[in-house]
Formats: C-alpha cells, structure tokens, sequence
C-alpha cells in the first residue's frame, strides 16, 4: 500500500500543500477555521502520518528532549520523568528517556546517543556533575543542558533543585520535638558529590542535631537507594542493642525498606520507632504506618527544567537568573508519632 503524502491530504481537503503544513505545524501562518477543519479531516480520512523526520531536517529543530534518570524502577525518578513528560508534552514536544543505572559509563552513552539524534536540549538527574559524560555535553555547540535534582550549574544550563537541607532540618527538628535523645541517620556515606541531594539532607540532618546540641558521630548509617537492599542494612541496624528511637531517611525507599525491617523485629511503629523520610512519593500513604515525609514542587520543579532546556518561558514571561531551588514541605503522617493519617 502506497505510503500517504502531504500532496494527498492537499488533494482530499482542497487546499495547497503549504496550507496542510502550517495546519500540521501549527503556523507559521494562520488558517481559516473551516479550512484547518479541512484538513485534519483529510488527515484522518487518509491516515495521514507525518514524516517527523523531515520536518526536524526542514526546521533543524527536533521537538525531542533527552532526559537520564539513575533508575526509572524507583518509584521517585518514575515519578520525576512522568512529571517532565507531561511537562514537555505541554510544549508540544517528546521525551527520551535514559537509565544510567548509576554508572557514569552508561550515563554518558546516553548523553552522546541523545546529542547524535539531534535533541533540542538535555535533562540530567545525574549521580555525579563532574562526569566526564556530562561535562562533555556541556561543551557541546550550544544544546542546552539542564541539571535536575542537583545544585551544580553547567555551563549552558541550570540547576533546578528542591530545598533539600531546609526540608530535612524541618524534619528531623520534628522528630527531636516527638522527645527523642537523638536521631539516627539512614543513607548518605557513599561517595556521593557535595551537589547530591542524599549528601545536602544529610547535612540537614547534622545541622538539626547540631542546633540541638546534639552530636552526629556514630549516628550516621550508610543505606543502598533501593528498599530490598536498604531493609537488609535495616535489619542490622535495628537489631543493635544501642538500636535507635528515632530515625531519618534520607529518602522514602530507604524508610519503607526500615519500616518492614521493623515490623520483621516486632518493633511497633511510632512506639518503639519513629521514621521519617523525604520525597513523599505516592506509596507513603499506603506505607505501615503511613510515612511522615518532606514533599518536594515536582511539577513546578519539572516545568522549570523544561522551560529552562528550551530557552523561556510558555508564557513568554522572562526567566529568573541563577539555579531554581524550590521550596520542600513536611507532610506530617503516623510514623513519626503524630496522630492523623
């Protein structure tokens, strides 16, 4: 079966080819109402599909934006790339999506994969700013490069970040106020970039107990990301004779991974053990009990990146100078020993 082409759908609608593309395109030119009806019903009467292809060649303009993730499996970065999609489908263009699987080697296939398909810009949620991989992209010839959920700047690009260290000093000061000695901290000794979030909600974490008069050392509990693996050093954890009363993760996998250990120790939660995360995602207000948790502007955080990779604002408005850091808010749930949901 022959292949569809503009000139049919010219043909079909009566109009000229120019006419069908600026109705595909959405400009440059405007079309009558009764015409553009026309055509897409050409369109559709015809199953007419454009060749994105060309039209990226004739525009030298692809409407793809690339975007690496660590680990889409996690319910957070899921939920962060879901986010942008919608973002960037809200300005009329696609998302690529890459798994770094938190190896700088696979990041940076990703980066030059995405850069040789002619992106219109870059979003990174990466492990590490200072890569190789995406320090080269940020040399690229002027793709824009945006860091998402890291404080580090690229060159062409931004940073669009949450106010991690505020949310986990508001957190942990909470969990003091429940009346506990101190608080314990899970996640957060790898060797991970001062830019990473876990390091900043650690550093949150020290500087709460810090303004306690408290002191850090022996406290601070190293964690994998995932909660199969982060229930085992859980376990470990909470079968110490000096076990902790209280303790703050520096993100929700690591606190659901705690909360089952818990329960496998016949720990009662919030009376024998108050947790507290960040992130909020979804599963914590199914969580047992359900999760006290520093809730991030995901959407406003997703639409920033987007705005910032394709160069202003969708309302033409000017873009504010420097890194967007958005603010992060405590949602007070039963884990951390308060009444409620």
């Amino acid at each position: 079966m022959a292949r569809v082409t503009r000139d049919d759908v010219a043909r079909v609608a009566g109009t000229s080819t120019a006419v069908v593309s600026y109705v595909i395109n959405d400009g440059p030119r405007p079309v009558a109402a009764a015409t553009r009806a026309r055509v897409l019903a050409a369109v559709e009467e015809l199953g007419y599909r454009p060749n994105r292809v060309a039209q990226a060649m004739a525009r030298r303009r692809t409407d793809l934006i690339g975007m690496v993730v660590p680990d889409a499996r996690q319910p957070f970065f899921a939920e962060l790339a879901h986010t942008v999609e919608r973002a960037a489908a809200e300005r009329g263009r696609l998302l690529l999506i890459g798994n770094s699987d938190y190896a700088n080697e696979r990041e940076a296939h990703y980066i030059r994969a995405f850069l040789g398909m002619q992106v219109d810009g870059l979003i990174l949620v990466t492990q590490d700013p200072s890569a190789p991989g995406v320090a080269r992209a940020d040399a690229t010839d002027g793709t824009p490069v945006v860091l998402l959920h890291h404080r580090a700047e690229t060159e062409h690009g931004l940073a669009v970040v949450a106010d991690d260290e505020g949310g986990a000093r508001a957190v942990v000061g909470h969990l003091l106020g429940h009346g506990h000695a101190t608080v314990h901290c899970f996640g957060g000794t790898f060797s991970l970039s001062p830019s990473d979030p876990v390091t900043v909600r650690t550093a949150g974490w020290a500087a709460a107990l810090a303004a306690a008069g408290l002191a850090t050392e022996g406290r601070l509990v190293g964690a994998p990301f995932d909660r199969v693996r982060a229930h085992r050093e859980a376990l470990a954890l909470l079968a110490r004779a000096d076990r902790p009363t209280a303790v703050f993760c520096a993100t929700d996998d690591q606190a659901i991974g705690l909360l089952r250990a818990a329960d496998d120790l016949g720990l009662r939660v919030p009376e024998d053990l108050a947790v507290a995360g960040f992130d909020d995602i979804a599963e914590a207000v199914i969580a047992g009990p359900p999760l006290t948790s520093v809730a991030t502007a995901q959407e406003e955080m997703a639409r920033a990146a987007v705005d910032l990779v394709l160069g202003g604002r969708a309302d033409g408005e000017p873009m504010p100078a420097g890194p967007r850091m958005f603010p992060a808010r405590m949602v007070v749930r039963r884990s951390c020993g308060c009444a409620g949901s």
